[in-house]
């Protein structure tokens, strides 16, 4: 370690013993192509013990982690060694900005402060802040998610959970996007229109978009219902059409969004998003028997798949990788993470793709990675690679 990063971490175990130290950012990524974007770290107070409160900023979403000084201080060691090469110390009394360039040499610029301690600097803030506000969002009641008066019921607190990792989710996928001004969503198997009404929402009234979305969805009885919640809180450009996704009519469109859709269903989404172009395709598969029914390797994973549950859980990874590479094939990133489960399904894996400019051997690759994985585990075909 050089004595001026040295340095700078003991100026912040000086100012954090001295309860001067106002926050910290790390920025700068020495890998651009790395997920991780920035940490921000600021001073808590938990159960009368002081920490220090991590926020590690990443396209998807911001994981909040809280750690004791001598922990903080390793860690922001190894991350300045190894992800950034920048750093900013603001404290009551003044300011130190640390720079690392790409030979690793090391400087300290000593500023002003430009920043105070104020009374809330330390309290840690132990009720999350939500994206979804329960008492301003009118869908929330009309759906029974709360009560007149903007609380939210007591068996529906799950389901509010879900609705704001939801548009957590979303606003990190979106907020690099340059979209036109009207953004078009279809999205298939919307159900009781829970995240379909809470999307359009945060389009609309958060990020003041001009957005139209589509629902659709094969019971009559919600389609019916969707609209007329649609209607009674004047929604206008949120519309609920009775359909299955295999038969859909989707024109071009800017997001298509499939949750919890069973088995192949889940491809038959993917294959109208890119059908339409769509900037982004979210998925989260439910079911994987199409596959499943394939699976017979001859090879050492044979030990694996002769077990049942361990077979269920092998063909749920194989076909959601094979779909993440397809998508590859033709023309998107892919990201593949955790999301929520619901009432319905446990399963809680989501596919987000975006449009980027691929090489043609780039998708290429990817296709050889299919014929690989097909190969490995002696399948004979994946039911995306018919439709398209």
């Amino acid at each position: 370690m050089s004595n001026q990063l040295s340095s700078f971490l003991q100026k912040i175990s000086e100012s954090f013993n001295q309860q001067q130290l106002v926050k910290i950012t790390l920025g700068n990524k020495r890998d651009k192509s790395a997920d991780l974007k920035n940490v921000f770290i600021k001073p808590v107070r938990i159960k009368n013990t002081e920490k220090l409160s991590f926020t590690y900023r990443n396209p998807t979403q911001d994981i909040f982690k809280n750690y004791d000084l001598k922990e903080s201080l390793i860690l922001i060691e190894k991350m300045l060694q190894t992800d950034f090469y920048n750093a900013d110390l603001f404290t009551a009394v003044n300011d130190l900005h640390l720079a690392i360039d790409k030979n690793d040499i090391t400087k300290i610029i000593t500023k002003p402060a430009t920043l105070s301690i104020t009374a809330t600097t330390q309290q840690h803030d132990k009720q999350k802040v939500r994206v979804v506000n329960s008492t301003t969002a009118v869908y929330l009641h009309q759906l029974g998610i709360t009560t007149a008066e903007g609380q939210v019921k007591k068996d529906m607190q799950d389901k509010f959970k879900q609705i704001n990792r939801y548009v957590e989710i979303i606003e990190g996928i979106i907020k690099d996007i340059q979209f036109e001004k009207n953004i078009t969503v279809a999205d298939m198997g919307s159900g009781k229109g829970y995240l379909t009404f809470a999307l359009y929402d945060y389009l609309i009234n958060t990020l003041k978009k001009d957005a139209t979305i589509v629902g659709i969805e094969m019971r009559d009885d919600l389609v019916n219902k969707c609209n007329q919640i649609a209607k009674n809180i004047h929604y206008s450009n949120l519309k609920f059409e009775k359909g299955t996704i295999q038969d859909a009519e989707v024109p071009a469109i800017n997001m298509l969004i499939a949750l919890h859709a069973c088995d192949t269903a889940t491809d038959d989404a993917i294959f109208k998003g890119i059908q339409a172009n769509a900037e982004v395709i979210i998925c989260a598969p439910c079911c994987h028997k199409q596959i499943r029914k394939q699976m017979a390797p001859e090879n050492e994973l044979k030990s694996i798949t002769r077990h049942g549950i361990l077979l269920e859980r092998q063909a749920e990874i194989v076909t959601d990788s094979i779909r993440a590479l397809i998508l590859e094939a033709h023309g998107y990133k892919t990201k593949v993470f955790e999301f929520i489960a619901t009432e319905h399904t446990p399963k809680n894996v989501l596919i987000v793709a975006t449009k980027t400019n691929k090489t043609e051997t780039a998708k290429q690759e990817s296709l050889e990675k299919v014929a690989g994985l097909k190969k490995l585990f002696n399948i004979k075909t994946h039911y995306l690679e018919t439709l398209l």
